[in-house]
Formats: structure tokens, sequence, C-alpha cells
């Protein structure tokens, strides 16, 4: 990938829904929710506070994470489907 977040953004590979549920339901298209779990794929350098200095982000790449349902923005690239979201918008880091 050759795209790299600013600030306190980071660039999010939202993980596919799954097309079965545990019941054998096939559950189609247009009913599937919003995944709201993904893998930290780029991290911007971080935010300057108010005096100046750098605060580094709490995610890395790699990290596999919950956000909310409506958060970042879909982007396509190189064809596979991201979202740009900001630090603040992940709720959680699972198993780090």
């Amino acid at each position: 990938m050759n795209v790299k977040p600013l600030a306190d953004r980071v660039v999010v590979k939202p993980f596919e829904e799954q097309d079965m549920k545990k019941g054998g339901i096939i559950i189609p298209d247009t009913a599937k929710e919003k995944p709201m779990e993904g893998q930290v794929v780029e991290i911007g350098p971080g935010r300057i506070n108010d005096e100046g200095k750098r605060i580094d982000l709490e995610v890395k790449k790699g990290d596999r994470v919950l956000y909310g349902k409506y958060s970042g923005t879909e982007v396509s690239i190189d064809g596979e489907e991201y979202l740009i979201m900001r630090e603040s918008d992940i709720y959680a880091i699972i198993n780090r």
C-alpha cells in the first residue's frame, strides 16, 4: 500500500462479515451489518499538541481494533476497501 495518513489518522482494513451464521442461516448482502472490527494497516505520525510536541498514536500497524459502526471514511485503494479514521474513532485494541 502506498498511502500515508496524516496526523492522528489511521487506515483500517475492515474484516469481512460472514455469509452464514452458526445456525446455518445465510445472510443476504442487503441485510449485512457494517463490520465494526478490522486491522490497522497504516498509521499517521501523530497529532501535534498546543506546545508543538508530537503525540504518538497508541495503535500500531497490525493491531486488531474495534471501532464505531459509522466511523471513518470509506476509500478504495488498489481495488481493496479501507477506512480512514481518527485514532479517537477506535474504541479498543483486541489481543495486543
